[in-house]
């Protein structure tokens, strides 16, 4: 109990390692991030209380293998949402376990391994999705890759591709794919970052795609929010997930905090996403939510 009520308490630190990339939540050291469990006044916790806010909605998630993907897929079946989860062949042993989490609160999670970078795996997803649930009324945009570079002549031109590719073409596909599947009232929600507003430095290619992210849900909200379609962003700060040890040096996670005095847990990121799903939000579309742990930035 006290582990996990730590990770919600100011001067949480998180366990310093190191994990092979992509990263497997499961080969995380330490408490696990949390995906169900929301903190409490008294830096406790206590499980998301759900009211059936997307009762009957199909998602589809992108990298909901793990992290704040995860906390997604399983909030939204606390919710009453079914999901097709798109994750990388590695990813498998997560994938499963988010399916497994999923079915316990009684939605289907159905699974596809896929290579977004490819457009025309964005096109199967975004069919295997027809053919399994129907309909998609949520897309959530959320597989990411990043890596550490200190100085931009250091930084390969191989990767720059590589991240833009992974980090905000996939989002374009999905959006040009979903789109004629979706109708009045349906949403697309992106994962942006904090860093696309305080222009991290040692991750040059990752910061600009994620300003890249809020720029194309800006645009793609005005040419959607008429025809009852909302797009909107969530911009994370810190946030425990098997990205930080499997691409952050030691002394990078030995900072890794926020003004709160701790990261943000997946399911703190994961509320906002259900809040900008569901009809809460009907009045809120072209916008990014800030969970970023107490960083202020200029919109």
């Amino acid at each position: 109990m006290s582990e996990q009520k730590s990770q919600f308490e100011s001067g949480h630190k998180i366990p310093i390692h190191d994990l092979k990339q992509p990263g497997l939540q499961a080969d995380m050291k330490g408490p696990p991030p949390r995906n169900e469990e929301i903190p409490t006044e008294d830096g406790g916790y206590q499980i998301y209380k759900a009211a059936g806010k997307l009762k009957g909605k199909k998602a589809i998630i992108t990298g909901g293998d793990s992290g704040i993907g995860r906390a997604i897929a399983i909030l939204f079946a606390m919710e009453g949402a079914d999901s097709l989860i798109a994750y990388l062949e590695v990813e498998e042993k997560d994938a499963q376990e988010t399916k497994k989490k999923v079915e316990e609160y009684g939605q289907t999670c159905h699974l596809i391994q896929v290579d977004l970078k490819k457009k025309e795996d964005c096109h199967k997803v975004v069919d295997t999705a027809i053919e399994k649930m129907g309909a998609i009324n949520i897309l959530v945009n959320n597989a990411a890759y990043q890596n550490m570079i200190n100085d931009i002549n250091d930084l390969t031109e191989e990767q720059w591709e590589f991240t833009f590719n992974t980090n905000i073409h996939p989002y374009f596909y999905l959006a040009k794919y979903a789109l004629p599947h979706m109708k009045k009232g349906d949403t697309i929600i992106n994962n942006a970052s904090v860093n696309a507003y305080v222009g991290r430095p040692d991750l040059l290619d990752y910061t600009s795609t994620k300003g890249a992210i809020v720029a194309f849900t800006r645009g793609l909200s005005n040419q959607y929010v008429g025809r009852g379609i909302r797009v909107n962003a969530v911009a994370p700060g810190p946030v425990w997930t098997p990205l930080i040890p499997a691409t952050m040096n030691h002394e990078a996670q030995d900072q890794f905090t926020s003004p709160m005095g701790r990261p943000s847990q997946p399911s703190e990121i994961a509320t906002c996403f259900v809040f900008l799903a569901s009809t809460d939000s009907s009045s809120i579309s072209g916008q990014t939510i800030h969970a970023n742990g107490g960083v202020v930035v200029n919109g």
